[in-house]
């Protein structure tokens, strides 16, 4: 095969692979919590023909060699943590982290996950849940006959009851849990995350103290995708796209001379 076309086929496979997370980056634009994805790009190992400094007769030594590339390939995708917009909103279940952190949410099989989705609801049973129904981790049980529910920077939930006599009562606390290296959290779908080797394990915290976002009561955290970049990106992709695609029908052009010259 030429050279040239399998590097051009590694370029479109790049490209496609870079359309493909831009898309959903824009297909998410207006979920709440949402990150930004990025795809990272490597060159391919190299033929060396020539080593660059090999001696080159007497004390001449070679300044550059010859080195030619094989393409390219993606070597990752990596999330952004950057803050969305914070929106506020009528509901006061729905909150925002300000700052760095996540909410911990208890999944059906026992394991933990985490997330930036603030939009919560209540169950048949009081608990504070998540919109697939998963409870938030410690649980919070919300009791019956509450008039309200005031939600604290530092995650502390109160509660006034009917014939209380509107005596705040303390009934949990929203923990916020953060990680060393949140781009290293294992994407599950449903706004989740869960933990891996990359990410490190999970640091306990209270809203709004050492280094630990705010938890802010009826708002919410909104993606932090810019549809506008996510246009521009989207050009100059399919813009690489065509001149690679142009790689290729120009390579096949030479190897069609060379078939008919021989």
């Amino acid at each position: 095969m030429h050279p040239a076309l399998w590097t051009g086929k590694t370029g479109l496979q790049a490209m496609d692979t870079k359309m493909s997370t831009i898309s959903n980056n824009l297909a998410n634009v207006n979920t709440v919590g949402y990150k930004r994805n990025k795809a990272i790009f490597e060159d391919l190992l190299y033929q060396v023909q020539r080593m660059p400094g090999a001696q080159n007769g007497g004390d001449a030594q070679l300044p550059t060699g010859l080195q030619l590339g094989t393409g390219v390939r993606v070597a990752g995708t990596q999330r952004e943590f950057t803050e969305g917009s914070l929106n506020v909103t009528e509901q006061p279940l729905d909150m925002a982290i300000n700052g760095r952190g996540f909410f911990r949410i208890a999944m059906p099989d026992g394991e933990v996950a985490y997330t930036r989705n603030g939009q919560f609801h209540l169950d048949a049973d009081g608990r504070i849940v998540n919109t697939n129904g998963f409870p938030l981790e410690p649980e919070i049980v919300v009791p019956d006959n509450t008039n309200s529910i005031t939600i604290g920077r530092d995650g502390v939930v109160t509660v006034t009851q009917a014939g209380q006599n509107n005596q705040p009562q303390e009934i949990g606390q929203v923990e916020v849990v953060d990680f060393i290296n949140p781009a290293g959290l294992l994407s599950i779908g449903h706004n989740l995350m869960v933990e891996t080797a990359g990410s490190g394990a999970p640091l306990d915290g209270i809203g709004g103290e050492n280094g630990f976002g705010a938890v802010e009561q009826s708002t919410l955290e909104l993606s932090n995708v810019s549809a506008v970049e996510e246009l521009v990106d989207m050009i100059t992709t399919q813009r690489a796209y065509e001149m690679n695609t142009k790689v290729l029908s120009s390579s096949d052009e030479m190897l069609r001379t060379l078939n008919q010259s021989v």
